[in-house]
Formats: C-alpha cells, structure tokens, sequence
C-alpha cells in the first residue's frame, strides 16, 4: 500500500500564488486549508452562505461570505482578492432561488448554460463552473492536487481486512457505483449479501446509509448481516471537484447500517481525517480499503 507521506503535490505553487477555496458543507474545505497552511501557504476562504461551517474557521483567515444567488460574481471576488488558484470544496445541498438571483454581467454570462445544464446534473454543472473561472484568468485545481495526502490509497488502511464474501460484495457495489455515476445520480451503493440493495439518491450518503438501517427489519433482508458501503467518481467526473469523500462521521453511519466495511476507489477518492477515520473504523470492527490501484 502507497504511503500518504511519499506523495507531492501534483501542482507547484509558487511565492506569489494564492489559493482561493469555494468552501461548502463538510469537512473538506478545512481538512485542505489545514493541509495548506502546514505547507506554508494561507488560502483565502470563500464560504458558501448558509453550506459551509464558519464557526471552524481560525480567526486570521481570509474569508468572504457569498449567496447562491450571487454566484455572478464569484470570478470578480476571486480577482479582486488576488487568487491565482480555486478549489471548489464541500457540498451544496440546494439550488440558488432564481427569484432572488443578483442580476450582473458575470451571471448573465454563465445563466442560460447553467440552467441548461442544471437538467443534466451535478457534473455538468461543475464542468461548466470551473470552465467559467478558467475564462477569468483563474486555474482550478482539485484538493488532491494541493494536498495529496487527503487521496485514498489502494489496500485496507484498516486493522481489519475484506473477507471473501465482503469482496464480492465490494465487488457488486462497485459495478452499481459506477452504473449510477454513468448517469450522474450519485457516487455510492451498498450490497449486502452480493445483492445491491440501496442506491445513492439526491440525498446524498448520510441519506442512503440511514436508508439501509431503516431495511434492516425488510422481510428480504431478516437474517442477513454484514455488507459493504461504496463510493467511488463517476464516470467522466470532473476530477477538480466533488470528489466522493468519506471521514469519521461514514464510518460511524455505516455501522449504525449493520455495515462491516467501506469501499473506496484508490486515487479517485477523499478521505478526510485518516487518523481519526482509522481509529474509529478500528474501534467498531470495520473494515476501509482503496479499491483498484497496485496495491489491491
């Protein structure tokens, strides 16, 4: 299994550069700007208003506090406080409201695409985001790029390791995942007995894993114990954001699911807090490994 500590950044930043990170919901923007400020840089955070969690913020940090509704300006806020690199980080678990939309040239220049794009997905919403900043001026990375070490690695970083069975269930998770992503609904699947039995909907993992506890008492389920989370990108994903992304708070949900392990795919996926992920995952018996990659 690779070692976290081995990894470079994939990107170079210079004296003079400076990172901007687009701050949603989670752990992941501040798991990065910790990881940032360790190798010596100080992003500046825009946060999502009402998404990201501004109470974990250090006092000294840059910040600007941002509407959906005025995602026009994103590009101009970004300029004018000297980013050179963005990283859209966290989650947003709504759409802007179109009434209360702040009329300005930079919405106007990206609306009718967004909106078009909104029918589509998530994904090609993204797409069109980061192709928009990168018409500023602006380069945007993925968090991995900046902090390598948030990747998942291939192999069990866990005490406890996949059992035959729980490989094929890995193994039929993995295929659902993928299926699912193809279509840019979602990014996970739990299998239980090499049956797929609960897909990742607009609710998101948190969702999906209390649906699977909610199962537990179905009349095809009684009796079967165990089954395994995964989460992996999908297919023709932007890399450079929403990356699927696990921590402490997924292991304790699946096992809360009867889950005995988690499944992630090597180098296309975050886990965040490692140390406090492992220790968890090892105190409840559970199992978490990077999917694909050499080392599996």
């Amino acid at each position: 299994m690779a070692k976290q500590s081995d990894r470079k950044p994939s990107v170079a930043l210079t004296g003079t550069d400076r990172v901007a990170i687009v701050a949603g919901s989670g752990q992941l923007p501040h798991s990065l700007a910790e990881g940032l400020v360790e190798a010596g840089h100080h992003p500046f955070m825009v946060l999502v208003d009402g998404e990201a969690a501004v109470d974990k913020l250090a006092d000294d940090v840059d910040r600007y506090v941002i509407r959906l509704e005025e995602i026009g300006d994103l590009a101009a806020v970004l300029k004018r406080n000297r980013a050179t690199h963005v990283v859209l980080a966290g989650g947003i678990s709504r759409r802007p409201e179109l009434r209360r939309l702040k009329p300005s040239l930079g919405l106007l220049s990206i609306a009718r695409s967004v909106l078009k794009a909104a029918v589509s997905g998530d994904n090609r919403v993204l797409s069109l985001l980061v192709a928009h900043l990168e018409r500023h001026g602006l380069k945007v990375v993925g968090a991995h790029d900046l902090v390598p070490d948030l990747l998942a690695v291939s192999g069990a970083i866990t005490r406890r390791k996949p059992t035959k069975a729980d490989e094929a269930d890995l193994e039929a998770a993995y295929a659902a995942a993928k299926a699912i992503g193809s279509l840019d609904i979602g990014q996970a699947a739990v299998a239980i007995s090499r049956r797929v039995v609960a897909l990742e909907g607009i609710e998101g993992t948190d969702g999906l894993l209390e649906r699977v506890a909610g199962l537990r008492g179905h009349g095809r389920l009684a009796g079967a114990s165990g089954g395994v989370l995964v989460k992996c990108a999908k297919p023709g994903q932007e890399l450079r954001a929403d990356l699927p992304t696990i921590g402490p708070h997924t292991v304790e949900a699946a096992h809360r699911a009867g889950l005995v392990g988690i499944g992630v795919e090597a180098e296309r996926a975050l886990v965040l807090e490692q140390r406090r992920l492992v220790e968890r995952a090892d105190e409840l018996g559970i199992f978490v490994v990077g999917l694909g990659g050499a080392g599996a």
